[in-house]
């Protein structure tokens, strides 16, 4: 397809490394959100299982495969690389799983994204070895974003740990965070100093404010994107990252459920928009309609 240039960036979801050729071939500006979940469900173990048996190597091998693959497809586009976001239960379910996990009643809310990072940094260090040895491949398109933030000082910490492992010896490595808890939103001039960019995910984000569980039937019809308190949220990101001349993404399911909602987006100044990859066409078409609308410049 022809792309019409356009200021802000339409990137694309990807989930499965091996669509990732198919996919490059959209005239995107690159990869919002690379979910690294497959890969550790393609080992089948649970990280710390697979620890205890010496196999470290192996887990770094598995996703620098996998995303130096989605790297190369995409270079020099940029891929933004979100670490593990299992919950308690999708890692109970993984070989010696039961053994290293406590049992949950809201995994939803439990030990996942920074939290668990802190909590058990070992297997978050073997993925940052597998990041930092796909960029040293020349791969220096990769971002790393972290997931579901609670505290500034869990982001401070997480940083930390980043920087111990090298990744920011390379000036041009970009380190990331994802909104999706309403403390990024109140908070966020606290957060926003700590990375280069923020992407909203909105599926979270939306389901903590209005406080329903995302997966209720019951509840579906009143689980919306779209709602005032939602659109709030993401009016006070953009603010905020405009304050601090910070890239502000989004890469939830919002834009690509209701497109009319892009042009909201690009109202707002985001950055970025990434949509599922059968969405592209239509925000792309969206966007560059916005932004002739609103007089913006194209790059």
């Amino acid at each position: 397809m022809d792309r019409p240039p356009t200021r802000t960036r339409v990137y694309i979801n990807l989930s499965f490394p091996e669509l990732s050729a198919k996919y490059a071939k959209l005239p995107c500006d690159g990869v919002g959100i690379m979910r690294a979940e497959f890969l550790a469900l393609s080992l089948g173990t649970h990280p710390d299982q697979i620890i205890s048996e010496g196999g470290e190597q192996r887990f770094i091998d598995t996703f620098a495969t996998g995303l130096e693959k989605v790297a190369r497809d995409f270079h020099p586009r940029p891929v933004t690389y979100r670490t593990l976001d299992l919950k308690s239960n999708e890692y109970a379910g993984l070989i010696g799983g039961e053994k290293f996990e406590e049992r949950e009643e809201n995994p939803m809310l439990g030990l996942r994204g920074c939290a668990r990072y802190l909590a058990d940094p070992a297997s978050f260090r073997l993925e940052l070895k597998a990041v930092k040895q796909v960029r040293e491949c020349g791969f220096t398109n990769v971002r790393l974003m972290v997931p579901f933030v609670r505290f500034p000082r869990e982001l401070a910490q997480c940083r930390q740990i980043i920087e111990d492992e090298g990744l920011f010896a390379d000036p041009s490595f970009e380190f990331w965070m994802m909104a999706e808890v309403p403390s990024t939103v109140f908070l966020a001039d606290e957060f926003m100093p700590h990375v280069s960019g923020v992407s909203i995910g909105s599926n979270d984000l939306t389901q903590l404010v209005l406080g329903i569980d995302r997966d209720s039937r019951k509840l579906a019809s009143s689980f919306d994107e779209r709602d005032p308190a939602v659109q709030k949220a993401f009016e006070l990101l953009a603010t905020a990252a405009q304050r601090h001349k910070t890239q502000l993404s989004i890469c939830g399911d919002a834009p690509s459920r209701h497109p009319a909602m892009v042009e909201q987006l690009v109202r707002l100044g985001l950055t970025a928009i990434s949509v599922s990859p059968e969405a592209f066409s239509n925000a792309v078409k969206l966007v560059a309609e916005t932004e002739a609308l609103l007089g913006i410049s194209k790059p």
